[in-house]
């Protein structure tokens, strides 16, 4: 196995590995739901500090900014101490932020501590938690981070209820006290995640003799591994991979408009004048869908058939999603707003199980947490942009227009898919063997005359379909 020979050892694929995955899925789940479900507080906050609610809002944007720019700190963390003591430092920081900012009395105060603190440990947590699943698992590892990356729609869903009944017994202040001692289970969950040791032949007794005469190329020898070492903590040349900028370019502009229809679904629905309890179900529709279908889709991909084509998947989830996103303008009746939730839940619930688990086939093992550390802290900024911009394009067209929004910002989802698809129909030579661990970083070692040679047939029915359906998605809109 060519990943298990770069890694020194032989993943588990199972075993404690899935105790490592339930603690994931803990720290995953804190980590994406968290921000999304302190908007519960909002009101309360809001009325008690007297700050308008552009300004409470921040708090959320503050929070997931800083979740996703961490990610090179986290990745030097996570390289040099192992996951169990950095998911357990994040664990602390969420809890600590949360009880500590219960005590404040000024929105600036709520800004640190909730924010910027609690944010960076979202950021240890995640990074960690991600890092450590692609050490336990190879054969299986896209159904690992599907179950792992469920942790999101499972924890929205308890947390939604769970914050608004902590809210109407202890008032927000109470309620972020509470919040807080739950999220420290994430030290529960980092002392789940035990590391994994490899195994190290020991040296012979004939190199122990000659360590004089080996002065000089020992010094050489350690001036590499530092510089090794610092490329392993911060690997830059990752933008030297056409592979990477390609992946990067499209989560970039995913990321802009994907959070577009979960803040403006309710608003639209209403609009069509559906009653407002009803467009509020219609978000708990699709997260309820997308609890399911994460682990379903990991599962998929991990099947013999998809998981060496696992990057074509990850492009077909790409293009079902914006293709929903595109079809919802025509919807004008309540049952159709409802198709449209669960087909929603289906291509998020996709293309978020596939998303991690598509870089770590891209980078390899190894270079993979030093990768999602640049990928988040550039995603950052789209996170930062994407809904605030929905917002002000909605502002500028009024709420008549809204769909307008939708589609503009779900149009570019179907452009770089297949943006996506035909990085992987031009430079990516797969090697389609029986192996159903055959990737694109074990596609590398191979030569490019015999891998195109398998991969030009199949690569080309391919590109038809896709392009296919990208046109025709684009005649039906």
């Amino acid at each position: 196995m060519h990943r298990a020979n770069e890694l020194g050892y032989k993943p588990l694929d199972g075993g404690w590995g899935w105790m490592v995955v339930f603690g994931a899925h803990i720290s995953i789940g804190f980590a994406y739901s968290t921000p999304k479900a302190l908007s519960i507080f909002f009101k309360e906050i809001q009325e008690d500090l007297g700050a308008s609610y552009s300004e409470i809002a921040w708090i959320s944007s503050i929070m997931l900014a800083a979740m996703y720019a961490g990610g090179p700190v986290s990745s030097v963390l996570v390289n040099r101490f192992g996951s169990r003591p950095i998911v357990i430092l994040g664990g602390l920081m969420c809890g600590l932020s949360m009880v500590t900012a219960s005590f404040g009395s000024s929105i600036i105060y709520l800004y640190f501590f909730i924010g910027v603190i609690g944010g960076c440990g979202l950021s240890l947590n995640l990074n960690a938690s991600l890092t450590i699943i692609s050490k336990y698992f190879l054969a299986k590892r896209p159904l690992a981070n599907g179950l792992a990356m469920a942790g999101s729609p499972v924890f929205l869903c308890c947390l939604a209820p769970l914050n608004q009944y902590l809210l109407d017994k202890f008032g927000w202040r109470g309620s972020l006290f509470v919040l807080g001692g739950l999220m420290l289970n994430c030290c529960v969950a980092g002392a789940l995640m035990r590391p994994v040791l490899s195994h190290r032949k020991p040296s012979s007794s004939v190199l122990q003799n000659k360590v004089e005469d080996q002065t000089i190329k020992c010094h050489t020898k350690l001036k590499a591994s530092c510089m090794e070492n610092a490329k392993m903590f911060l690997d830059v040349s990752f933008f030297k991979d056409r592979g990477f900028i390609i992946y990067l370019i499209g989560n970039m502009m995913f990321i802009f408009g994907a959070y577009a229809p979960i803040v403006f679904l309710s608003a639209y629905a209403i609009n069509q004048g559906v009653e407002e309890y009803s467009a509020a179900y219609l978000l708990s529709i699709t997260g309820f869908v997308d609890m399911f279908v994460r682990p379903g889709t990991g599962l998929v991909a991990n099947s013999k058939w998809i998981r060496p084509r696992i990057q074509y998947f990850f492009s077909f989830a790409m293009i079902f999603n914006g293709a929903c996103h595109l079809l919802c303008p025509l919807i004008r009746s309540y049952p159709f707003l409802v198709v449209y939730a669960v087909f929603f839940g289906i291509g998020f619930g996709m293309v978020f199980a596939l998303i991690f688990e598509c870089l770590m086939d891209l980078m390899g093992n190894r270079r993979f947490p030093s990768a999602v550390g640049l990928v988040t802290i550039i995603e950052c900024f789209p996170m930062l942009l994407g809904p605030p911009t929905a917002g002000n394009t909605n502002y500028q067209f009024s709420h008549d227009r809204i769909s307008l929004t939708h589609t503009v910002k779900q149009d570019h989802l179907t452009n770089i898919s297949q943006c996506l698809f035909t990085m992987m129909y031009i430079y990516k030579p797969h090697t389609y063997t029986k192996n159903p661990l055959c990737s694109h970083y074990a596609a590398k070692l191979v030569p490019n005359n015999i891998a195109k040679k398998n991969y030009s047939k199949e690569g080309n029915s391919f590109f038809v379909v896709f392009l296919s359906l990208h046109w025709a998605v684009h005649y039906i809109a």
